[in-house]
């Protein structure tokens, strides 16, 4: 591995003095970087040998790589499908398919999932480790799971007891600081894809902030993205800027927006939860992005346990792919681009709490173990039926040490509709950069870009 296990056990050391509300035990905590991966998941593969042994993630980028670039080759390109599942023989892998995915099995029976050989490619800097090893005995979870303390760089709870706590390993996953020029598609029900959006994003972790060497306070910024949106030419000239502090019922999340209409940055408090996301043809909500995004307190978080299940992985077929009419075909994404791998997920079921608000009355999150990225999800309406169903698709930042699902969708079965979100292979790829100027996280700096 790339971090020894002598030093994950110094960090764990280190933080014993402060760690007076461990949210695990020292001994417990010991086992990150033996039986368990720096990050909490299992080193071990499993007993039929179709999920390895992790063995520190993909350390060595494809031979066709160019250091600095923004497009990322597949470093599995020449691999063939070890299994493919269609509506004839799902009731055989059933138990690992979400209800999403045997949906879609069932209605087109022409869908299929490609399973390919499972790769554990995702790892992490050292900086990334060593304060995953120093939350492990320090981090606690505040308001019933809605807020943290005691955290700092790291996954918060690599040792999980809540759902919140895995949901809070979603939120604050490891990403870095990013930079991309992206479509998003909507495809509608009678199969005709359409360019819903077209722009520019920033994303940047503040809590990943190597300049940090203080646990984050309840009113710091973790997470914030700013998109310029540039297409179609209603859109054109808008932006929003969406900051989410560490406790969001503390801080809530701030949503900025400019209109070049009105040439006037706006608060935009509805830029949350169950509210309709235009970008997707209201096809899904502001809280569906990556799957899951923003405050966890509509909802009571249950921990399910862990299961083996084919998610799409390892992407990049789709991710950096140019040309959005090969994915974009009638009621699913093309099967023939898009890559499935079966792994271990935590599972997750959250349920609305008594007198809130929201269009989905039950959600099931499915979170890779690796990496912490929620990477599928099923929502149910008010009678408790099949709803939506979203997929983050997956791929490594070799080059960076960096996980990303900047390409993310979601399916609306009710309308027999879908979106594509981030497609940045047209524009040239995914960057990687280091923190923007604070005065760059301004409304005016928002009104200043966002200019027709």
């Amino acid at each position: 591995m790339v971090i020894t296990k002598k030093l994950l056990v110094m960090a764990i050391a280190g933080t014993l003095a402060c760690a007076t509300q461990a949210a695990i035990s020292p001994d417990e905590a010991k086992q990150l970087g033996s039986t368990l991966t720096p990050v909490g998941a299992e080193v071990a593969g499993n007993k039929d040998g179709t999920i390895p042994a992790w063995e520190g993630g993909l350390k060595t980028p494809p031979a066709s790589f160019k250091a600095g670039d923004m497009m990322r080759p597949d470093p599995f390109a020449e691999e063939k499908p070890r299994l493919v599942i269609t509506s004839k023989n799902m009731e055989a892998e059933a138990a690992r398919l979400t209800a999403g995915t045997q949906h879609l099995l069932k209605k087109h029976s022409s869908f299929r999932v490609d399973v390919y050989p499972t790769h554990r490619t995702v790892g992490f800097p050292e900086r990334v480790v060593k304060n995953t090893a120093a939350n492990a005995v320090r981090a606690n979870t505040l308001n019933n799971g809605v807020g943290i303390e005691g955290a700092i760089g790291g996954y918060p709870f690599p040792i999980p007891k809540t759902g919140n706590e895995v949901m809070w390993n979603h939120l604050l996953r490891y990403i870095g600081n990013t930079n991309a020029k992206y479509d998003s598609w909507n495809v509608d029900a009678s199969g005709k894809a359409w360019l819903a959006t077209r722009g520019e994003s920033f994303q940047e972790y503040p809590y990943y902030d190597p300049a940090k060497t203080e646990p984050a306070k309840e009113s710091d910024p973790y997470y914030r993205i700013k998109l310029y949106y540039s297409a179609p030419n209603r859109r054109a000239g808008e932006a929003l800027m969406v900051t989410d502090a560490v406790n969001p019922l503390a801080e809530p999340r701030k949503a900025h927006i400019y209109l070049p209409g009105q040439r006037r940055v706006k608060l935009a408090p509805d830029i949350a939860y169950d509210t309709p996301n235009p970008g997707a043809a209201g096809g899904a909500t502001y809280d569906d992005a990556f799957v899951f995004n923003g405050a966890m307190d509509r909802f009571d978080f249950k921990l399910v346990g862990k299961q083996e299940m084919y998610i799409p992985y390892n992407t990049y077929r789709v991710t950096y792919n140019t040309k959005a009419e090969d994915l974009t075909t009638a009621n699913f994404l093309n099967p023939d681009h898009l890559r499935w791998e079966l792994h271990r997920v935590w599972v997750v079921d959250a349920t609305l709490k008594d007198g809130k608000r929201h269009v989905y009355s039950k959600r099931r999150f499915y979170i890779d173990e690796d990496s912490w990225f929620a990477i599928a999800s099923d929502e149910y309406d008010a009678r408790g039926n099949l709803y939506r169903s979203g997929f983050g698709l997956l791929t490594y930042s070799y080059d960076v040490q960096s996980a990303t699902t900047g390409n993310h969708m979601t399916y609306d079965f009710v309308a027999g509709t879908y979106n594509l979100t981030g497609l940045y292979g047209p524009h040239g790829g995914l960057r990687y950069l280091g923190p923007l100027p604070t005065a760059q996280w301004s409304p005016d700096a928002l009104a200043g870009a966002g200019i027709r």
